[in-house]
């Protein structure tokens, strides 16, 4: 009886899923009728914070690495686009490729460095090296310095397809970042994944079994900065213009913020996080100049309510409503 009950409750996760990803697809379509076609630029920005955020998640939820300094793979897939424009390459096929390239690839180099430290070290060595690149995009007055660097136009994918009307940027952002959340889903329910959150933990037991923690780690922390920059990549062509202000501290607070309102260690904690957050600053920019004040009041609130994220209180809805109380398998990712 208790296997059924398990399998009824991914089936209704996995149908909410679909109705979410079609209440995404039919987004649009009603701005256009209710005239609030703006909406559909902050969903794309809505959709991209959650692709940068359930990056960060990968490593911070399901890897217990607490990385500060996140954003600068958002900067470096974000730059990635703006140089290689600037010297003439607008198409995507090359440059959003190129981002998330050079994401995984400067993550790779950090990850390398900074995943022979622990605990505050770690905290502070990655979140040094997003400064260093930060202050080395500052210092690059070729491509605008501090006060960044302006895109023509957004990416060119085909003739057919053009990114610079907001809707068809919003499908091909949605495609991207449905993609790359079931890339995530896979990778975690993977053997790897669940080696990955073995080591989140106990590290000492899984190095004491044979698995290579630091490898496993680094494959990890490589992917979620190759994710992020693609992220960078999109958030550049989404408001056409690149700063160095992508990279600093306060960024990466803010996708680390994103991810605890959601739910760490929740597959789609980035996804919700990023979506409350965003949508009340917009609500309340609109209505009171003090909004940041107001924004951390709820924050606030959600925190003390809610120590897990906003995920965890469906997480003690469930068993209410008939699904199993006890913990999912290993096979499952929340």
């Amino acid at each position: 009886m208790a296997e059924g009950a398990l399998q009824l409750h991914h089936a209704l996760r996995w149908r909410a899923a679909l109705i979410l990803l079609l209440a995404l697809l039919a987004l649009p379509w009603v701005a256009h009728a209710l005239d609030e076609a703006f909406y559909i630029g902050v969903a794309s920005r809505v959709l991209i914070f959650a692709l940068a955020a359930t990056s960060l998640n990968l490593i911070l939820g399901f890897g217990g690495m607490v990385s500060f300094g996140h954003a600068a793979y958002l900067g470096i897939g974000a730059y990635t686009v703006g140089i290689l424009m600037d010297a003439g390459f607008a198409s995507a096929w090359l440059a959003w490729p190129a981002a998330f390239v050079l994401g995984g690839l400067f993550a790779l180099l950090i990850g390398s460095i900074s995943l022979r430290t622990r605990g505050v070290y770690f905290i502070m060595i990655t979140l040094a090296f997003s400064q260093m690149l930060y202050f080395l995009m500052v210092s690059l007055k070729m491509y605008g310095g501090d006060d960044g660097l302006a895109l023509a136009s957004r990416s060119l994918l085909s003739e057919s397809l053009d990114l610079n009307n907001d809707t068809v940027f919003y499908y091909v952002v949605l495609a991207l970042v449905a993609a790359a959340f079931l890339l995530v889903w896979r990778v975690l329910n993977a053997r790897f994944g669940h080696a990955l959150q073995g080591i989140r933990e106990n590290e000492t037991r899984m190095a004491a079994l044979g698995f290579p923690v630091f490898r496993i780690q680094l494959i990890a922390f490589t992917l979620a900065g190759a994710l992020a920059g693609l992220a960078g990549a999109l958030l550049a062509n989404q408001g056409s213009y690149v700063t160095p202000s992508i990279m600093q501290w306060s960024q990466s607070g803010m996708l680390m913020i994103m991810v605890i309102l959601g739910g760490v260690g929740h597959l789609y904690g980035g996804l919700a996080g990023a979506a409350v957050f965003l949508l009340l600053e917009e609500v309340l920019v609109a209505w009171t100049v003090h909004w940041q004040l107001v924004l951390g009041a709820v924050l606030l609130a959600v925190v003390l309510l809610s120590p897990n994220g906003l995920l965890s209180l469906a997480k003690r809805w469930w068993p209410k409503r008939g699904a199993p109380s006890s913990p999912e398998p290993a096979d499952h990712v929340r």
